[in-house]
């Protein structure tokens, strides 16, 4: 049995300030004198009741999905009823599997062939159930396949990074209801994800230790933005949070690649992940939410300096002109301050 998180209280006075992201050198506005709590927040809930149409990802509408790359199921056929998870190419991939790169230049453009993969994790045959009501041993398989699906991609040299997302509700860019994660394979590495990295090597090579490490030990020891901590991992809520109730996942022990995660720290993982999701649907009423899984590119080796994590972003705020116009984000709400708030949530 996992063991269950403690909670942290502290009290604080925030003020307007810009803060500093350590691994990208971001810039953010955490604008205190606008101040929002939950409930002053867009108000767009993930509806609870089912729309009634067709859905592709239901038992006994495989053929309505191509064929699955990875299925846990007991004892029955493949493509057919009798799984608890499934995996299966997107019908409509941003990238597409076969062929070759063809790098090439025009002038100062370049280009390449859109090769990649772009897969549908189907968590559960129930399709009223949301992740949140999941029991734990399905959210535990969800991360199973996420780490089996990399092991295999990375065997295609032409795939440089696999990023692991789920987008729940129409805002945060779901199209179907039925509860799924995606994940898609790039030839190249995302530019957030090559910022990190590059802040994290640069602050190794200046003291020789990882900045998410670091940062762990200075965030448990400051208490203010933890939300939940395990043996295993920790739940915070970053110093230069571009979004209100922007949600971090790290473990503990130092890994760079996701895939490489310790197979008897999934089951804790998915107490945590679990349990983050509901603290942040009560908080704030069901609602959209992005879940992102940020890790080293595949084609490298595991490294000292980057620290594999999960990040969760809730759509309770729209982007402004301002933040087009400059790349700065405002937060309106202080980490601390939903950190808080999220640790008030009762969950029983």
């Amino acid at each position: 049995m996992p063991s269950r998180g403690t909670c942290r209280y502290i009290s604080f006075r925030a003020m307007p300030e810009l803060r500093k992201d350590p691994l990208t050198d971001q810039w953010v506005i955490i604008a205190t004198d606008r101040a929002r709590r939950p409930s002053d927040f867009i108000r767009e809930p993930v509806p609870s009741v089912p729309s009634g149409r067709i859905c592709p990802f239901c038992p006994g509408n495989e053929s309505k999905t191509p064929p699955e790359v990875l299925a846990y199921r007991n004892g029955s056929g493949a493509n057919q009823p009798g799984w608890s998870l499934r995996v299966v190419p997107n019908k409509f991939p941003v990238l597409g599997i076969e062929g070759d790169l063809d790098r090439q230049g025009e002038g100062i453009f370049d280009k390449m062939q859109g090769i990649g993969a772009h897969e549908v994790v189907i968590e559960s045959p129930d399709h009223v159930l949301s992740m949140t009501e999941l029991p734990e041993k399905s959210i535990e398989q969800v991360l199973w396949a996420f780490r089996d699906r990399m092991h295999d991609l990375k065997n295609d040299r032409r795939l440089r990074y696999v990023l692991l997302f789920k987008n729940q509700g129409e805002a945060a860019g779901a199209t179907l209801e039925h509860t799924h994660s995606q994940l898609i394979a790039l030839p190249v590495v995302p530019k957030r994800v090559q910022e990190e990295l590059e802040g994290a090597k640069k602050y190794f090579e200046f003291k020789e230790r990882c900045l998410y490490c670091d940062l762990l030990r200075q965030e448990m020891k400051a208490a203010a933005r933890i939300v939940t901590e395990t043996d295993r991992f920790i739940v915070v809520e970053p110093y230069a949070a571009r979004f209100p109730f922007e949600t971090w996942i790290l473990p503990k022990q130092h890994r760079s690649h996701y895939e490489d995660v310790e197979v008897d720290h999934l089951a804790n993982l998915a107490w945590v992940l679990k349990s983050t999701l509901r603290r942040i649907e009560k908080a704030l009423e069901r609602p959209a939410c992005n879940l992102v899984i940020h890790t080293a590119p595949v084609q490298e080796f595991a490294n000292p300096y980057y620290h594999w994590h999960i990040e969760v972003l809730p759509r309770v705020a729209r982007v402004s002109g301002f933040e087009l116009g400059t790349g700065y984000y405002v937060n309106p709400t202080p980490p601390e301050e939903a950190a808080q708030f999220l640790r008030d949530v009762k969950l029983t």
